[in-house]
């Protein structure tokens, strides 16, 4: 190559002098040039300045390659006859001009890829942060405290950078809302507790009321026996007396004459005794008759009072039960105006993730001027 073709600049290229430049090995010398011009300087990666100053080296080759190149394209397309020759050197040309633009731009894409990467993983915990206060209905109180323990893993300081402020609030509000929602479990379960006490204890009362009920009439069945016992004696002595009387008269037929007096006697004693009889068992049967009411009015004052006993269990279930309901209700309208709401975001081509951390926002009250009608 002459010193001519050497002090040729890449902006002196011209039609002219193309068939001195375009030829084998020809263009070695606008890699050199540029190759001198830019990596003969060491930016620093540190500073914003260096950083760009590489990308405008970087900018610099892929220029020169093109001002060189775009030359040679249309001095090739005018020299049919070598085409190989110069598609050859313009190939080998911007290969090279391409891998010494890489080479020049290859700290700032390491440190853009890294910076990336580095931005990426504090998003990635911030977003798991999020995640763990997302769908709390569906978990109960176990799940909840592991919530909570993975949440207060996460340590904030300098670690952070420039997300320490963000990861603050978002841990902030992340254990605010699962703490809420595990009181909330919480509550929920003790009262589904005291409901199943509650029924516990109605079912052994009842069962109690059947114990004693077939105690009483195991009560009942042995008074009645005795009772029977009694009168059966009763009516033997009443037989056998009858049966002495019936002797006695026979005896007094035998000596009529001489038992008149004495059957008179008899008769007075025996109607005298009838009638203590017949006063005995009155009284009998109305002390009877009396522990019977007793015993009634007892049984049904008790009665009466598990009667009132069992409305009041049950109204604090049905109380306990209606203040369910209505949760229950809230919490389903709740999530159903929420489900809606993501629904209208959604429809404006934002994912399902992002619309539904949209709405958690705005329910918060973490959104200004901004409010769900519930």
């Amino acid at each position: 190559m002459s010193a001519e073709q050497k002090l040729i600049k890449i902006e002196e290229i011209s039609e002219a002098n193309a068939p001195a430049i375009y030829v084998a090995g020809g263009l070695q010398q606008f890699i050199d040039l540029v190759k001198g011009e830019v990596l003969g300087e060491v930016p620093d990666l540190k500073t914003r300045k260096g950083r760009e100053r590489i990308a405008s080296l970087a900018a610099k080759v892929s220029k020169s390659k093109t001002a060189v190149e775009k030359p040679g394209r249309d001095y090739l397309r005018r020299l049919k006859e070598m085409p190989k020759v110069v598609e050859a050197e313009l190939r080998e040309f911007v290969t090279k001009m391409d891998a010494l633009r890489d080479e020049t731009r290859r700290p700032l894409t390491e440190w853009e890829a890294a910076e990336d990467a580095r931005i990426d993983r504090h998003n990635d915990a911030i977003n798991r942060m999020k995640d763990l206060a997302t769908e709390l209905g569906t978990l109960d109180a176990e799940q909840l405290q592991a919530r909570l323990g993975e949440l207060s893993a996460f340590q904030l300081g300098e670690a952070w950078e420039e997300f320490e402020a963000e990861a603050a609030r978002t841990k902030e509000a992340s254990l605010n809302a699962v703490q809420a929602a595990l009181v909330a479990r919480q509550k929920y379960d003790a009262e589904q507790a005291e409901l199943a006490r509650l029924r516990r204890k109605a079912d052994e009362r009842a069962e109690q009321d059947r114990i004693r009920a077939a105690q009483e009439a195991a009560v009942e069945a042995e008074r009645q026996r005795v009772a029977q016992e009694q009168q059966a004696a009763r009516e033997a002595a009443a037989r056998r007396e009858q049966e002495l009387l019936d002797q006695a008269a026979a005896q007094e037929r035998e000596a009529e004459n001489q038992r008149l007096q004495l059957k008179l006697q008899a008769e007075q004693a025996e109607r005298a005794r009838i009638q203590a009889e017949a006063d005995r068992v009155a009284a009998e049967q109305r002390m009877e008759q009396e522990r019977q009411d007793a015993a009634r009015r007892q049984e049904e004052a008790a009665e009466q009072a598990r009667q009132e006993e069992r409305r009041r269990a049950d109204a604090a279930a049905a109380e306990i039960l209606r203040q369910q309901e209505v949760r229950e209700r809230d919490q389903a309208h709740k999530a159903k105006v929420m489900g809606e709401a993501k629904t209208a975001l959604m429809s404006l081509n934002i994912t399902e993730e992002l619309a539904r951390a949209i709405v958690l926002k705005i329910a918060r009250r973490e959104v200004p001027n901004i409010t769900i009608n519930f």
